[in-house]
């Protein structure tokens, strides 16, 4: 048992230590503010406050954890043995710098809360990030600097007992548009036929007429092939399914299809079904609770567990939201056109509520990358390298490797065969 010292635990220090600790590192820990307690323990133990007590393992605190609301500060990149790091604490400390005020304010998104200007979905942009303006963006730091804050708590206390973890993989697989040209009314059919025929996409025309006399050739519908992948690979996978009415940004098939609804019925006998939520759901929580209940109506058991659709976020509103409606684990932290770790990490965090300094019940799932991110990236081999950075830094910290890959992508006409290559992806990293 590791004890740590502080003059002051408040809910931001016990939710940081308990991540660093607890989940990234598996180190059994305790919490005291008594010196006398401190100095009689015989066993490994670390003071993190402002001035040593004694010869101990000593990391001088910076003062985020022990604040409460939000305070916009200029802050400064330094390097700990080539990476990144903020919140330097001096000469004194073991390590350079506050990891655990750093750790905070990447986890917490403390930067989502500051003035920023939003993109135009409303979400916080990756170039007004703190990791992206200084690169490391595509770096799980925090991770990254657990263990290397573990290799040196090991060199003074070479006993040190945790338990260990291991590196998993888990496939995203997004059903906005669950078909192309299929199962879509003929209203909606028809207005579509139209608009081709008008933009003078004669291909298109031709390709929906083929769909309709025979539907399992939309392109789209390749759920079958998804599935046969994951078995053959043993891979984790969950399907997210859009189940909302048609909107200017929703245009999936209407929940009310029947062979959209076997559709769904059939995966979840294969993999884990979750909700897609709709764009106009999130501002509409009445509209979230309905398309929560209604998909759930469909496989016959609970949905705890979301995405946003476009990966909109807005702190602390919508992961409140999410749990007043009933979820318990969300896929969304992430950037759809930036790949890498948007809260710095590649380990699952509890939500910690900024304005009611609290954690929240809700558990989020950082994604490593969304598969439109590539798209302008080149051809096959150039996607696939960029792929493979992100897959080593997850695997040299044992963590949870999350891609996102949507049937729309996996099932058009583009440069790169994208089918292809997810299969090379899944043989490649489900290891």
């Amino acid at each position: 048992m590791l004890l740590i010292y502080t003059h002051k635990i408040t809910p931001r220090f016990t939710y940081t230590m308990k991540q660093v600790f607890t989940r990234i590192l598996g180190l059994k820990i305790t919490f005291t503010t008594k010196v006398e307690d401190f100095i009689k323990h015989a066993g490994p133990k670390i003071t993190y406050t402002k001035q040593p007590l004694q010869n101990e393992f000593f990391i001088r605190s910076n003062d985020l954890l022990f604040e409460q609301g939000i305070n916009d500060f200029e802050i400064k990149i330094s390097e700990w043995d080539g990476v990144p790091c903020f919140f330097d604490a001096g000469d004194r400390s073991s390590i350079p710098f506050d990891i655990f005020s750093a750790s905070f304010y990447l986890i917490s998104r403390y930067e989502e809360y500051l003035p920023h200007v939003k993109d135009h979905h409303g979400r916080f942009p990756p170039k007004e990030s703190l990791a992206y303006k200084h690169v490391f963006l595509q770096s799980p730091v925090v991770d990254i600097w657990a263990f290397k804050f573990l290799e040196a708590l090991k060199v003074k206390f070479p006993d040190l007992e945790r338990k260990s973890r291991y590196y998993t993989y888990t496939s995203l697989i997004d059903v906005n548009t669950s078909h192309a040209f299929a199962y879509r009314g003929f209203v909606r059919g028809v207005s579509g036929l139209l608009y081709d025929l008008a933009s003078l996409k004669f291909s298109r025309v031709a390709e929906r007429v083929k769909v309709w006399l025979y539907p399992k050739r939309d392109p789209y519908d390749n759920f079958d092939s998804l599935v046969e992948l994951h078995k053959k690979f043993k891979i984790k996978s969950i399907f997210f399914f859009q189940f909302a009415t048609y909107s200017t940004y929703d245009k999936n098939v209407s929940p009310n299809s029947n062979k959209f609804r076997f559709l769904i019925k059939s995966i979840a006998d294969y993999s884990i079904v979750a909700l897609a939520a709709s764009y106009s759901s999130f501002s509409d929580f009445n509209l979230l609770k309905k398309e929560k209940k209604r998909l759930s109506g469909v496989i016959n058991r609970p949905i705890d567990t979301c995405r946003m659709r476009y990966n909109r976020t807005h702190l602390p509103d919508t992961y409140r939201t999410l749990i007043e409606a009933g979820f318990s684990d969300d896929y969304t932290m992430g950037y759809t056109n930036e790949p890498g770790f948007r809260a710095g990490t590649c380990t699952p965090f509890y939500f910690y509520d900024m304005n009611l300094e609290i954690q929240q019940p809700i558990r989020i799932h950082p994604f490593t990358f969304h598969d439109y991110a590539f798209t302008s990236v080149g051809g096959r081999d150039a996607v696939l390298k960029r792929m493979e950075t992100l897959n080593k830094e997850v695997k040299k910290v044992n963590g949870n490797f999350v891609t996102v890959f949507s049937n729309e992508l996996l099932g058009n006409d583009h440069k790169v065969d994208w089918m292809d290559l997810y299969e090379t992806v899944l043989e490649r990293y489900n290891q």
